[in-house]
This record gives structure tokens, sequence and C-alpha cells, in this order.
């Protein structure tokens, strides 16, 4: 069996980041902005969700540090809570935590690379079943392919995988770094291309909250002429559940930052490696993220623009159509697309704005690849120590001669690519974020549980505040989960179903 070289900080640190930074930045913020209106409340939402992120990774570099070895989340719950936990744990990333994002990240790719080919919405065939008529669209097919090509690299072995996260996470992050240094010359004052700087009215609203209900016409005159809908205030619980549901996808954009946990036995001094890369990995995303939404509000207006406003900062009538649709109702949420056709010279020129949309269908083909490159490597290794303890499929624990669980990788391929032909990008991201959310609280209160039981234990690494810290996270964590089963109760309790079947299937296993 060959020997293969273990992955250091750098790269463990790349497979962190990278991981995290996939389609949702460049998507999500339109949709936020339409559940709360108003420029600081989102961008809140934002920093909260870095907040929420790094508190709870320091808090997992605690339990990496005691427990390096293979697995990692697996291990800390199982360790915690017992065997039958640990098992639901697992039967909730395999079905629908890390391959329900591995879809929808895919999905995202499809979407952008039909920008430039084929389209992603053509139906390729179509049956009825049941009463019900299916299709299967271009993009599913372009989805899966991308998910088989990415699962055959990571069959070669870790270093080739390695590369692989090592070219599209820096190139993504100079990319990104692009965007968000055009957006800050703005925001100071600089001239760049006709671009406005819309970020001081964005934030002028204080916390005045409002939700875009579609489909009625504003009947002040302040709606955009393409989109028909209204915009209705909203305070008090109504808003704190808005802002709970809003940061489903900040916190979908910032997740799967734990997988290099699962590769403990392939990384180098994992009880010093992988508390550190957990930290700088979740800070440097972190970063880009608030950044990221800081030059959108610059380069874009929030609501957007009513057709003369739009009309008078474009000076181009074909123009003025797409640019006044602003962060809210960016084409297809496209709201990193958006930003980068303003900073390529769309206020000017039609032509620069489709350059624009290149650039940035480009970039988020090069994001959401690099994404589940680290995601695909990631999850095979969660399947491969269940197996091992005879709690998953007996040949996921096979490695082939790359020293590589193919096994494990290919089942995990599979039911990634079913899922891409089962639900709508917004289904899986709201699925996965509410049942990812629930075993990180439950996870980090085994901080807390831990430091009771096992006082004596070995902690190479210790949580910083301790235990203040681990307790924030459960109170704001908390907040969060309890937000979106009230305001998004019929996908919570879906997220909530799909979790607890792993409670009966252990047995399956057990006697097996």
């Amino acid at each position: 069996m060959t020997t293969t070289k273990k992955l250091g900080l750098f790269d463990s640190t790349l497979l962190v980041s990278g991981s995290m930074i996939g389609s949702g930045i460049f998507l999500v913020t339109g949709d936020m902005t339409r559940q709360l209106g108003n420029g600081p409340l989102v961008l809140l939402a934002w920093v909260l969700t870095g907040v929420i992120t790094l508190m709870a990774a320091l808090s997992f570099g605690e339990l990496a540090a005691m427990m390096p070895k293979a697995g990692g989340q697996y291990n800390f719950i199982t360790r915690i809570y017992g065997k039958r936990m640990g098992f639901v744990y697992g039967w909730a990333v395999f079905s629908v935590i890390q391959t329900g994002v591995i879809a929808a990240v895919a999905m995202a790719f499809a979407k952008h690379l039909g920008i430039f080919v084929w389209g992603h919405d053509k139906v390729i065939a179509s049956w009825i079943c049941c009463g019900h008529q299916f299709s299967l669209l271009s993009g599913q097919c372009m989805a899966i392919t991308s998910i088989l090509v990415l699962t055959a690299i990571n069959g070669l072995g870790i270093q080739e995988s390695k590369w692989v996260q090592r070219i599209f996470t820096l190139a993504k992050l100079l990319a990104l770094g692009a965007l968000i240094l055009g957006g800050l010359y703005v925001l100071m004052g600089g001239s760049f291309n006709g671009a406005h700087n819309y970020f001081w009215a964005n934030m002028s609203d204080g916390i005045t909250a409002s939700k875009f209900v579609p489909g009625t016409p504003d009947s002040a005159g302040n709606s955009i002429e393409p989109i028909k809908g209204a915009w209705e205030s909203i305070s008090g619980i109504t808003l704190m559940l808005a802002f709970a549901s809003a940061m489903v996808g900040s916190l979908f954009s910032s997740d799967a930052w734990q997988g290099i946990t699962f590769m403990s036995a392939e990384v180098d001094k994992p009880s010093k490696t992988i508390p550190k890369a957990l930290l700088y990995g979740t800070f440097i995303v972190t970063v880009v993220y608030c950044l990221a939404n800081v030059a959108y509000m610059t380069l874009l207006p929030l609501k957007g623009l009513s057709w003369p406003d739009a009309l008078a900062a474009t000076g181009v009538d074909g123009w003025a159509e797409n640019f006044n649709l602003g962060i809210a109702h960016a084409d297809q949420d496209r709201v990193g697309v958006a930003a980068s056709s303003v900073l390529m010279g769309s206020t000017n020129d039609e032509l620069a704005g489709t350059m624009g949309l290149l650039f940035m269908a480009g970039l988020i083909m090069v994001s959401t690849f690099g994404c589940n490159n680290g995601l695909i490597l990631a999850g095979s290794r969660l399947y491969k120590a269940m197996a091992d303890e005879g709690l998953f499929f007996r040949k996921a624990a096979i490695l082939n001669k790359r020293n590589v669980p193919a096994n494990a990788l290919w089942m995990q391929a599979f039911w990634a690519s079913v899922l891409c032909l089962s639900g709508s990008y917004g289904d899986l991201l709201s699925y996965c974020t509410f049942a990812s959310l629930l075993f990180y609280i439950i996870t980090v209160a085994g901080v807390l549980i831990l430091r009771n039981r096992e006082p004596e234990a070995e902690r190479p690494y210790k949580v910083w505040g301790y235990p203040y810290l681990p307790i924030a996270y459960l109170i704001l964590a908390g907040f969060v989960a309890l937000g979106i089963l009230v305001s998004q109760f019929n996908i919570a309790m879906t997220g909530i179903g799909i979790v607890a079947l792993g409670w009966p299937i252990y047995g399956f296993f057990k006697r097996s």
C-alpha cells in the first residue's frame, strides 16, 4: 500500500477555507435582503454568522486536539453521547448534511456553467410517474458530472486532491480580493468605471426593517418596474424571526469548516495542526465574507432604483432595466455578478456589464468546484471511520492502492447525485443548514460535558474564554435554530425527520 505525505498547516487551512467558500457568498445576500430590507441588519447577520462560526471552530479545536482520530465530529459525539447518537450524526451527514451541501454547490456550479454553454434549465427528458411529471434538466446533468469528475480525482490520492484544493482556493481568494478592493476603493471616494457609492444610502435606515412581498404592486409608486411586489414593515418578534430565517443563507455559506476534523489520520501532528487550521481558516473566510458584503452595499442599491433614477445613474436606457434591480432583486440572485458588472463598467456600457457577468460566473465556477473538492475529500473519511466500527456499509472501509477510501467516495457521489435530481438549491440549503446547526450545538455543548465528566483528560489545546465562549455560542446558535424552527417550520421538521431516521437504522447496522 502506498505511503502518502500528510497535510500540513497550510493545506489544512486551505481545506477549511476552501470548503467554506462555495456559491453562497455570491447568491444568498439577495434573499437575505428581501427578508430584512435593511442594509445594517444584513451586514449584522453576516458579522454574527462569522462570530458564531469562530466560536464553534474554537470549541471544536479542543475536541479535535483531545481526539486526533479520523472521523472528527463523529468521534466527538460518540464519546460524549454514545454510539447510537454518533451513528445518528453520521447518518445525517451522509443523508443530507454533507451530500446535500455537495449537491447544492454542484447545482450552483451548473447554474453558472450554463451561462457559457447550453443553459442550465433546458429539459433533457421528461416522464410521468404516479400522476406527477418529472423532468431531467441540463443543469442537473452538469451538476452530477462535476461530482463524478471530482470523485474520480479524489480517488487518485490525497496529493492530487491537495493540489486541486490549493489551486482553486487561492484562485477564488484572489478573485474575491479583487472584487473587495474595487468596492472599497469606490467606498473611499474613488472613481472607477462610473460606479456610484450607494453604501451610506444603504446604511441610512437604522434598524427599520421591511420584508418584500411579491405579487402586490407598490401603491406608493416605489416598486421596480420589472418586479411586482411591495415592501412591508416588520418589527418585534416578526423581525427577530425574519433575522433568524435570513441567517440560513449566511450560515450555509459559512458551513463545512469542520471537514478537516474528519481527516485527522491524514493531517501531520493533528492535535496541533487542526485547531490552528480551524481558527485560521474560519477567520480568513469571516473577514472575506464581511468585506464582500461591504462591496455589494457600496456598488449596488439595496432595493433597486426607480426607473428614472436608474436611467439617470447609468445614462444607458438599455442597461437600466438590469441595473435597477439592486441587491434585493439581482437577476437569479446573482449579487456577485451584479457587483462585478458594475466594476467592469456596466453603468456606462452594456457590453462591459456582460463582461462582468462572464467574469463573475467563471469565478463562481472556480469557487464551487474547489469547494466541492474539499467536501468530497473530507466526507468519505467519515464514512470510512463509521465502517471501521461496523456502523456503515463494510465496503466503505476498504482503501484502494492509493490509500484512499474509494468505495466511500463513490457511495457519497451516488447519493449526492440523487439529491441533485430531487430538490432545488433553496430546499437543499435549508435542510442542510438546520440539521448541521443542531449537531454543532450538541457538539459544542459536549465541551462543557467533557470538562465536567473528564476533568483530568489530556487537552493539548483548550478553548479560549472557557466556559463563557461555549455558553455564548449555545445561546446565539440556539436563538438562530429556534428562529428557523418557527419561521421555516416545515423545512425544519423535514430536516429533523431525516436525522431521526438514523435512530432506528442504527439497530440494523448493529445487528448486521
